[in-house]
């Protein structure tokens, strides 16, 4: 038999972050102690009252099929939630509930973008962004933010990449990898260049919200003259500790909503009915986890930027928001430890790994060849532990 796969499959990356954690798993399998900065989950439980709705959600037989984009209550309570945090109006008729943020992002993506549609894409970018613009069959624009710029692209950037094909500008804040956060006021200037062309919709990834340390959450769809342009992606993985739960959704004008609708219908159908009552209760309940667990990776981020800042060779900024570090590390590029040389970062990650026992990304697979993506979130021992292995490791490179 010819094993044939798609040219839609082939056009396709596998995805680095799960790749490096795959190879992470396996060392550990084989009796090695390692440290695992590679992966972006919270390592808190999911709250208890949250993890109560669900225990209630099953003994009360919510275990049917759900409608295609979410539960009623739970699309009020996003509703509710847009309003009281952010002092945004939607109708639940604009929410559609998603197997996690990662389906809403792709269901917005593969509802817009047609063959030979531009998708502009700051760099550096989270993974799956370009690999779903080109399942979309359309083309990756990239416009590359420095570490001199906060990891933040500029207005003229933006207005340099937009031509006749552009259909979609994909901005993340608080961003993976590096944990900048847009604020209002930089937000207002990309929308004034975003006026000026009615095509391009905003898919403004904001999963990280509520993981801020520079203040108030700041969103695109805050500005009335651009909100019918503009998809807010958003969900319970992070704030509330539930990746596993699989809860994301989108927030947009109706066009848009009824598009997803109809392309979720064909391909998953609705997200878990148990996970949608403890999303509910999530959004709806009380709110002082999210600020617990908000201070735990603020204490964790001055921690992990302080012991970055003590290893020579390393160009570290301040992240803003999220729990990544996303150091330049390309002085080390050249560098041998005997027959083993550093080519770029995927060869700087994989030593990390190999020979100091730590995970880490390299930064070829966000479009930044010159860094490397660590996730604190984490427990403060295996930051410290995992630093002063890089450290040791790294002096040894020559």
């Amino acid at each position: 038999m010819m094993e044939i796969l798609s040219d839609r499959l082939n056009r396709l990356a596998p995805s680095a972050t799960l790749a490096m954690s795959q190879k992470s798993s396996e060392l550990k399998a084989q009796g090695v102690d390692v440290i695992n900065m590679s992966v972006g989950e919270p390592d808190f439980n999911t709250p208890d009252h949250i993890k109560e709705a669900a225990k209630k959600a099953i003994d009360d037989n919510w275990s049917r099929y759900s409608p295609v984009p979410g539960y009623p209550e739970l699309k009020n309570a996003i509703v509710a939630k847009l309003k009281n945090e952010n002092g945004l109006d939607y109708k639940a008729s604009q929410i559609l509930c998603s197997n996690g943020a990662k389906q809403s992002v792709c269901n917005a993506i593969m509802a817009l973008v047609n063959a030979g549609d531009e998708v502009i894409i700051p760099a550096p970018y989270w993974v799956s962004y370009p690999q779903m613009v080109l399942l979309a069959e359309g083309t990756p624009v990239y416009v590359e933010a420095k570490i001199e710029a906060n990891f933040k692209i500029t207005p003229e950037q933006l207005e340099a990449a937009i031509t006749p094909k552009t259909r979609a500008l994909i901005l993340c804040s608080p961003s993976n990898p590096t944990g900048s956060v847009y604020s209002k006021k930089e937000l207002e200037a990309l929308k004034n260049v975003l006026l000026k062309h009615e095509r391009v919709i905003v898919i403004a990834d904001e999963i990280y919200e509520h993981i801020n340390y520079v203040g108030k959450h700041a969103s695109m769809a805050e500005f009335d003259d651009i909100k019918d342009r503009v998809v807010i992606i958003n969900g319970v993985s992070k704030a509330y500790a539930m990746t596993g739960w699989r809860i994301g959704f989108i927030a947009a004008p109706d066009w848009i909503v009824k598009g997803c609708n109809k392309l979720q219908g064909q391909y998953t159908s609705g997200p878990c009915s148990v996970s949608q009552k403890a999303a509910e209760v999530a959004f709806a309940g009380d709110q002082t986890c999210v600020e617990t667990m908000r201070k735990a990776f603020e204490r964790r981020k001055n921690l992990i930027v302080k012991l970055a800042k003590e290893i020579p060779g390393l160009e570290v900024n301040e992240p803003e928001g999220a729990f990544y570090l996303f150091p330049k590390c390309s002085s080390y590029f050249g560098k041998a430890d005997g027959d083993r040389k550093i080519n770029n970062s995927t060869d700087f990650a994989m030593y990390l790994l190999e020979v100091g026992h730590v995970a880490t990304v390299g930064g070829d697979a966000f479009g930044s060849p010159e860094c490397f993506r660590l996730s604190y979130a984490t427990s403060d021992e295996n930051i410290i532990e995992a630093f002063k292995r890089i450290k040791e490791t790294l002096a040894r490179l020559k």
